[in-house]
């Protein structure tokens, strides 16, 4: 732990943004997608399922978009340089099958980087919809119920989702920057801040790494070569607190986390978005926070929502500090994150 004298100085720069401004100016990270846009995606997607591969091997180069790839490098540069944030409009979702729709979006995702596993199975493409699973189950991932999340990061640089169906009620998507929060909290209480540099246990939920322990000891907040980076979880954290031998919470912890909780929430530092069917959101891990609010669903089951995830990692990323090799495995730019076990084949299931 740094001493509250010794923290970095605040961070500037576009991530460093305030949601309420995000919210009133959304042509700085909204992209509606041209009727050309979309013939080019669409005529590269039928390309490559006349190929038969599965969409865990589609790569750029399967994936051509002559015209629309400038785009792609722009949006890795806003990713990784710029406020972290996309969210492309306009796919016409409801008229593509489910495979279609898959192909367009694993064809983007390789073009910003390599798709990365996100569970011991080795599924690079995530479907994220209520399975019925009860949240408080500490072996549950958050994202297979409806109940609202907390503020987190992904275990990958980028995490993108694509809205296949949005929920009947609810379910908005909130983002907040890292950045901003730790301004707020060096201003305001520099002393809890300095506790978030400490190693904390955060529970892996049974993605357990063959010779590891069912939770990981990283800090919220990590300084390394000149880069705020974030890594988060409340509930993963309040729940690796069932683990003998993981690190105990002290009270001055618990007050620091609900601290930053606390900013997470404030609605002039966050924004929210309704993510709409054929929307793709595209967020940058390592500077921000992601969201959802608790949602009513359709009773029919064609109609429950429905999108699917994709973890990125990205060529000329930010170095990672040394103790992220407990999530990331490796931390080699380009090829980092996901989760991968002895039983990790990569492989993207259509459902």
């Amino acid at each position: 732990m740094p001493a509250p004298e010794a923290l970095p100085p605040p961070m500037t720069g576009p991530a460093a943004w305030i949601g309420a401004e995000m919210a009133r100016h959304p042509e700085a990270w909204l992209v509606e997608l041209s009727a050309a846009e979309i013939a080019e995606l669409e005529q590269a997607a039928r390309h490559y399922l006349s190929l038969g591969r599965d969409l865990g091997e589609i790569t750029a180069a399967d994936f051509p978009l002559a015209s629309f790839g400038a785009h792609l490098r722009r949006l890795k540069r806003e990713l990784l340089h710029g406020r972290g944030v996309e969210l492309l409009r306009g796919l016409p979702v409801a008229g593509y099958s489910q495979a279609f729709a898959a192909t367009i979006f694993c064809g983007i995702g390789a073009h910003l980087g390599s798709a990365r596993s996100q569970n011991a199975a080795g599924h690079i493409l995530g479907h994220v919809r209520d399975t019925g699973a009860d949240g408080r189950d500490p072996s549950v991932r958050i994202y297979q119920t409806r109940e609202r999340q907390t503020f987190h990061t992904d275990s990958a640089d980028v995490v993108g989702l694509l809205c296949l169906r949005p929920a009947k009620q609810g379910g908005r998507s909130l983002l907040v920057s890292a950045l901003t929060i730790y301004n707020r909290m060096l201003a305001e209480r520099p002393d809890l801040l300095a506790l978030l540099f400490d190693p904390i246990a955060t529970d892996r939920r049974g993605e357990i790494p063959e010779g590891a322990r069912p939770y990981m000891e990283i800090p919220p907040l990590s300084w390394h070569e000149g880069r705020l980076t974030v890594f988060y979880q409340r509930q993963y954290i309040d729940s690796a607190q069932r683990f003998e031998g993981a690190l105990r919470l002290t009270p001055a912890h618990v007050e620091a986390l609900d601290l930053f909780d606390a900013l997470a929430n404030d609605p002039e530092l966050h924004f929210a978005m309704d993510l709409r069917a054929g929307d793709m959101q595209f967020v940058y891990n390592h500077s921000q926070l992601h969201d959802r609010t608790a949602f009513v669903d359709w009773p029919e089951p064609g109609r429950r929502r429905h999108l699917l995830r994709l973890w990125l990692s990205l060529d000329g990323d930010r170095p990672l500090p040394d103790c992220f090799r407990e999530r990331y495995g490796s931390i080699e730019i380009g090829s980092r994150g996901g989760i991968v076990t002895a039983r990790t084949r990569l492989h993207a299931p259509l459902d």
